[in-house]
């Protein structure tokens, strides 16, 4: 076949052309796009997914206070954060779980010692009330807790979803809490009767009668929710004639 130029390599009887100095450059610009390329996407971290998460739940809460459940939209939850109406999806499916992580965040961390497991060894159930309760109930308007309540109560039944999110994330795990701490003062003597444990509804029914009564009935005339709160546990507890 005779001799073969610089620039030609011979495959079989084909003589194919070109400068095989090219070959290593090439693959090595190839390494380099293919690292450039895993750099580019390569997840954000755990700080920057927390906080974009975080800033869009305090925008949705934002939007539902300001606007309520019906009127906010995940365009205006994704303006109020800055982030693109996308970006959301990639945290919660849809306004529904929106209100969920607003509900956690808000209510549920609220509550968490609300834990008879919690209880000092000396402590009685009517000071654990006091104690765990009291005061973030003084501070229940204070905060967004109420303006939540009274969101549910107002759009519960054209949405019954955030209706399901409040009773299975709020109202349920407390009240089987507050049954729990009724039983054992029951047990010790602390309660007369087992008319808290058979309705763990009555330690929280002033919680629910201020907010009907400052949002929807008498604004003008607001009482005040945490005192309402202490005189229930003050006749519940009380050792008195009934």
């Amino acid at each position: 076949m005779g001799h073969l130029r610089k620039s030609e390599v011979s495959v079989g009887d084909t003589v194919l052309q070109g400068d095989m100095q090219k070959a290593p450059q090439s693959a090595g610009k190839r390494s380099i796009a293919r690292a450039q390329s895993i750099k580019r996407t390569r997840g954000t971290s755990p700080e920057k997914t927390a906080q974009t998460r975080q800033s869009i739940v305090d925008a949705a809460l934002a939007e539902f206070l300001e606007k309520d459940f019906a009127n906010t939209t995940i365009e205006s939850v994704a303006k109020r954060a800055g982030v693109a109406k996308g970006l959301i999806y990639r945290y919660f499916i849809g306004k529904e779980a929106l209100f969920s992580a607003v509900v956690q965040q808000e209510i549920v961390n609220a509550h968490l010692d609300v834990d008879d497991a919690k209880r000092r060894p000396d402590e009685s159930v009517e000071d654990f009330f006091r104690r765990t309760l009291v005061a973030s109930i003084h501070d229940i308007e204070k905060k967004s807790r109420a303006d939540i309540a009274r969101m549910v109560i107002a759009e519960g039944a054209r949405f019954p979803a955030i209706a399901e999110i409040y009773r299975k994330d709020v109202i349920d795990p407390l009240l089987q809490k507050v049954k729990r701490l009724a039983a054992a003062a029951r047990k010790s003597g602390e309660l007369r009767d087992d008319r808290l444990v058979r309705h763990p509804h009555l330690l929280l029914a002033p919680i629910w009668a201020g907010i009907v009564i400052n949002k929807f009935l008498d604004r003008e005339h607001p009482i005040n929710i945490g005192e309402l709160f202490e005189v229930q546990i003050d006749t519940l507890f009380s050792k008195g004639e009934t």
